[in-house]
């Protein structure tokens, strides 16, 4: 589990990269800066960790683009004790991020191999959730529910409903939306029964499932 000064010259230059591409939150960048991310891949990629590129980690999963993790983020608008949804754990980076940033995370998995090894690695780096389940991402935590914001790291052929009903008013859910190419997608909750929605362009996901494995 070694991070060294090279590690940290890497990521000052993937947030510089991510900057150039029009992340320009601050809190985000930061994040960015501080998470090692080379000790949520596979050895083998670790070279490769602080390129701006999505990795595979198993379970037939991926561990998505800096740049899309920033972007989903950034989206959030993240204060901090900000009370979030991450719908699909995966390695835990996005959820390293979201911590990093200040947020009370609740995260889920629905693949077994990795909800157990994410619960292991986030607190040997010191990344505590508040809460880290195995379950079905479509029915979101209605126990924890209602939630600040609420983001979804696969691609959903439309916007579980489950989850619309867990976002308080005011709140965000961004969620990328599509069969093969998804389009980014968030959803502001104006009221009981109206949200507000916006797209920001193409992005490629590995789907979101129904029920766990």
């Amino acid at each position: 589990m070694k991070d060294t000064n090279k590690h940290q010259g890497l990521r000052n230059q993937l947030a510089k990269v991510l900057e150039e591409k029009g992340i320009a939150d601050k809190n985000v960048l930061e994040a960015i800066k501080k998470i090692p991310r080379h000790l949520f891949l596979n050895s083998s990629f670790e070279d490769f960790a602080y390129q701006d590129k999505a990795f595979p980690i198993g379970a037939g999963q991926t561990i998505s683009q800096p740049y899309t993790v920033a972007f989903q983020s950034q989206l959030l608008e993240v204060k901090k004790g900000d009370k979030i949804l991450e719908i699909g754990t995966g390695s835990g980076y996005q959820t390293a991020v979201l911590c990093t940033m200040g947020a009370t995370v609740y995260t889920i998995e629905r693949q077994n191999e990795l909800f157990k090894s994410t619960s292991l690695l986030l607190p040997k780096l010191g990344i505590r959730p508040k809460h880290i389940s195995f379950g079905d991402g479509y029915k979101g935590l209605p126990n924890y529910a209602p939630f600040d914001s609420i983001i979804v790291t696969a691609g959903a052929p439309i916007i579980p409903k489950p989850l619309m009903a867990q976002l308080k008013i005011g709140g965000r859910l961004v969620i990328p939306v599509g069969e093969n190419e998804q389009i980014m997608t968030m959803l502001i909750r104006k009221n009981e029964t109206q949200f507000e929605k916006h797209e920001f362009g193409d992005f490629k996901f590995v789907p979101l499932l129904e029920n766990k494995n």
